[in-house]
């Protein structure tokens, strides 16, 4: 059988047509890649060098053993961690509890997983040589608080400071909760808002010389949500291996670092739901950092 010879133009063609096939190829595989890259954005309770430092090794984790690629996002301040994922950027968020309450409400977020080992609490603290012994030993004075909406430190302890305690004070926001408890110790203001998981990560000698006078009702802690654009297996996948980590000392370490200590299955209708009768819209804060 005589071998078919191609002249010089159709070889051209050929080769002409390989190049772009190839070219297809590339940007499909190019696209599917882009697609299975995931944001996680987390909600700055501390400084942003804190939370990276504490949140990598979790992240590195994660996508080593569910095989999902995260590009980790961490904030200076509440405010742009804020607008970015009310616009609905963040394809996995770590969020405080009314946050999941108003995520869902806005854009539909899905809570995944959360610490099942304790409630959080707002705390206020004062100086452990204060004369503050109650709340009303606060009236008039200024108290610091991390940002306006952070839940439990800030939001949640205000309402209940104006609406149940009735005392009138002077806010001032210190942007972090670490911020917050240094506040308080150097005297700045006279006591501050922050909330039993951040206090308990200070050094000892930090916390010894404070005292706590208020706490708030416990609630379900904060979850890792999921944007309902990221597909179901996908989410699945992510609750899985965060539940696996439990079952070694390292994962638990890992874990540890992050505040999900013994991870759960987070469910809103029973952990987050009931706190949209708190109806705390009249102390939040819209802010006007542009959206990053």
């Amino acid at each position: 059988m005589k071998q078919k010879k191609y002249k010089f133009p159709d070889l051209l063609l050929f080769i002409l047509l390989a190049v772009f096939v190839s070219i297809g190829w590339i940007s499909a595989s190019n696209a599917a890649s882009e697609a299975s890259q995931y944001t996680l954005a987390i909600v700055p309770r501390l400084p942003p060098a804190t939370v990276h430092r504490e949140w990598s090794p979790f992240v590195e984790r994660l996508q080593r053993e569910s095989g999902v690629k995260l590009d980790l996002k961490v904030f200076s301040t509440f405010s742009e961690f804020e607008h970015y994922i009310y616009s609905g950027k963040a394809d996995f968020v770590f969020i405080n509890p009314y946050q999941a309450v108003t995520l869902k409400s806005a854009l539909g977020y899905i809570p995944l997983v959360r610490d099942g080992s304790h409630k959080l609490s707002g705390v206020l603290v004062v100086r452990a040589d204060s004369g503050i012994k109650k709340l009303s030993d606060l009236q008039g004075k200024d108290i610091a608080f991390p940002h306006p909406n952070a839940f439990g430190a800030s939001l949640h302890m205000r309402a209940t400071l104006k609406e149940v305690a009735n005392i009138d004070f002077n806010p001032v926001y210190v942007t972090t909760h670490a911020n917050v408890y240094r506040h308080v110790l150097l005297g700045k203001v006279a006591a501050g808002g922050g909330v039993n998981v951040t206090l308990n990560k200070e050094p000892e000698h930090l916390r010894d010389q404070l005292r706590i006078i208020f706490q708030t009702d416990g609630v379900a802690p904060h979850p890792l949500a999921a944007n309902p654009r990221v597909a179901e297996p996908v989410r699945e996948k992510i609750i899985q291996t965060i539940l696996s980590m439990a079952q070694d000392v390292q994962g638990r370490a890992v874990l540890k670092a992050t505040t999900i200590e013994e991870p759960v299955r987070a469910n809103y209708a029973t952990d987050y739901a009931g706190l949209e009768k708190l109806r705390l819209d009249k102390y939040y804060v819209h802010s006007d950092v542009p959206e990053q």
